[in-house]
Order: C-alpha cells, then sequence, then structure tokens
C-alpha cells in the first residue's frame, strides 16, 4: 500500500499572489533588458498587426521577419506593455503555430483600437 507524503509544517509565506505579482514583474523587467533593439522592432510589428485588427500571435511575428528573441521569455514584457498603453487586448488562448514548441498554448492578441472601430 503506497499513501501520499504529508508534512506536518506549513511552509510560510508559499501562496502569496502579491509576492508572486512583484516577482513577476521583476523578473519582465530584467528579461526585457535583454536587448533594448529587439524590444524596440517587435514593439514597433506588435502595433502594425494590432492595426489589422485580426487575431495573431507571437509567431506571427517572427513569420514576418522579426528576429528571434535572445530569450524565449522576451515575448511577456513586450505585449504585457502593448497591453497596458492600449496597443493590444488578450484574444485568448490559440495553439501556436510554431513546430518547434509541438502546437502548445499560447496567447492570442487583437488590436484594441482596431477592434473598437469595427
Amino acid at each position: 500500500m503506497t499513501s501520499q507524503l504529508q508534512l506536518p509544517v506549513s511552509n510560510p509565506g508559499a501562496i502569496d499572489p502579491d509576492a508572486g505579482e512583484a516577482a513577476k514583474q521583476a523578473g519582465m523587467k530584467r528579461i526585457g533588458q535583454l536587448d533594448p533593439q529587439w524590444a524596440a522592432e517587435c514593439d514597433k510589428r506588435i502595433r502594425e498587426f494590432a492595426a489589422r485588427g485580426v487575431p495573431f500571435q507571437a509567431s506571427d511575428l517572427v513569420e514576418d521577419g522579426l528576429p528571434e528573441p535572445p530569450h524565449p521569455n522576451c515575448w511577456g514584457p513586450r505585449f504585457g506593455a502593448a497591453c497596458k498603453q492600449g496597443v493590444v487586448r488578450h484574444a485568448g488562448y490559440t495553439q501556436s503555430k510554431r513546430a518547434t514548441v509541438h502546437k502548445s498554448i499560447c496567447h492570442q492578441w487583437i488590436g484594441a483600437q482596431a477592434e473598437q472601430a469595427a
């Protein structure tokens, strides 16, 4: 017979949404500074795709000629900034078009202004 290991002591601070958000923001700031030139080009492409008013994902930017980021986690800060600026809004989840990630789930975005005008 097997049983689950039970720890008699709780882990204080393990569940702390505020601390989790602070860690997320610090990580996004750090990773977002890896390549300012790539970030500026990515922001430009996000604005271009947002103006089209159709859903898109990060792989569409690469397919359009944007070089790969210096680290895969560079995408989040760029789309997060665009969302805070009102350029895009989250439009759900879809399967990635990239074979390297085996069609895993990814964020899908749409231009906030273009969608309102429609």
